[in-house]
């Protein structure tokens, strides 16, 4: 036997650790790939800036453009 400390010795509370940091880390990496911070409220578009982009990319004409630009005041 290996008197009660399964092969680990006195380090054997060492893996544990080891094995929460990287699920921790892991979680906080997923959620800033995802994009999900607090930060990305900041970065919302306004409704006029999505109707600039839409005009320009020609989605919609200029008396679209005008008539929901006056919607959106």
């Amino acid at each position: 036997m290996m008197g009660g400390w399964n092969g680990f010795g006195i380090l054997g509370w060492l893996p544990m650790l080891l094995f929460w940091i990287l699920l921790i880390l892991s979680v906080v990496a997923l959620f800033r790939y995802l994009g999900v911070s607090t930060r990305s409220r900041d970065k919302e578009k306004s409704p006029l800036d999505i109707l600039k982009e839409r005009y320009v990319k020609g989605e919609i004409d200029k008396k679209e453009f005008e008539q929901m630009k006056k919607d959106i005041a």
